[in-house]
């Protein structure tokens, strides 16, 4: 038997390696748009110039037997499982990660379900500890992240809720945390501060009349509170970084 051609270059021969970089799966997607063959629509839209919708897909192609066949989770020649995890409306196929189809959202989210609700304002499946708990900003999960401009709805990326009810891909926050800590959207402070702040009032010592006192942090200079003098030096201390937050 030939071995077939995929679109993203990769020959699928007899027994061949399952999915790509994204999804492990044992089909190709017949693209609706362009009829190619892709394992999945994120190595479709690197490829072409235009973009597949997964829910419009109606036939997969087994990567054992080569046939091609309504989209379903077992091939119907070879019995091959195209995934652990099928989602008829997504067409999505990959490895069991618990994952679940959440009607409001449209689309399959890694789980278990019991973990996440749906808030109907964000319009986006949060953890459980978060309900009742986070500020809600309508659609918010429809904005594309502030960092990279990269969608946030249909992310592969876990989305990480600020304190303000922005959002931002995790691994964008993380990276944003090298360099600051607010929010880029509002500039609210994207994590709890509350002890940073604590430490920079701190405890300083006067060059002039040798006393020390506690005062709050500027960047001009700190005042002794015994001879007003603005000849003073930070007593030192530990510094809390804002990963001890």
């Amino acid at each position: 038997m030939a071995a077939a051609t995929r679109e993203d270059g990769v020959g699928s021969q007899e027994r061949g390696p399952r999915g790509c970089e994204h999804y492990d799966r044992g089909c190709l997607l017949k693209a609706p748009c362009c009829d190619k063959l892709y394992t999945c629509r994120l190595c479709h839209d690197n490829n072409e110039d235009h973009q597949l919708d997964r829910f419009k897909v109606k036939e997969v192609q087994c990567i054992n037997c080569e046939k091609i066949q309504h989209a379903q989770q077992t091939c119907e020649e070879c019995s091959t499982l195209f995934g652990e995890y099928y989602c008829s409306i997504c067409h999505l196929f990959d490895k069991d990660k618990k994952q679940y189809h959440c009607e409001n959202c449209g689309i399959c989210r890694i789980g278990p379900k019991e973990d996440f609700f749906h808030c109907l304002k964000c319009n986006l499946c949060l953890a459980m500890n978060l309900q009742g708990k986070h500020k809600c900003i309508e659609n918010v999960s429809r904005q594309n992240c502030p960092i990279c401009l990269e969608d946030i709805h249909t992310s592969r990326v876990v989305a990480h809720v600020l304190p303000c009810g922005h959002l931002l891909h995790r691994t964008c926050y993380e990276e944003m945390l090298k360099e600051g800590y607010r929010c880029p959207l509002c500039m609210h402070s994207a994590l709890d501060m509350t002890r940073y702040w604590r430490q920079l009032d701190d405890e300083i010592l006067c060059n002039d009349c040798n006393g020390r006192s506690t005062v709050q942090f500027h960047i001009l200079g700190m005042k002794c509170k015994i001879c007003e003098s603005y000849n003073t030096a930070q007593a030192g201390g530990r510094r809390i970084s804002r990963d001890q937050q």
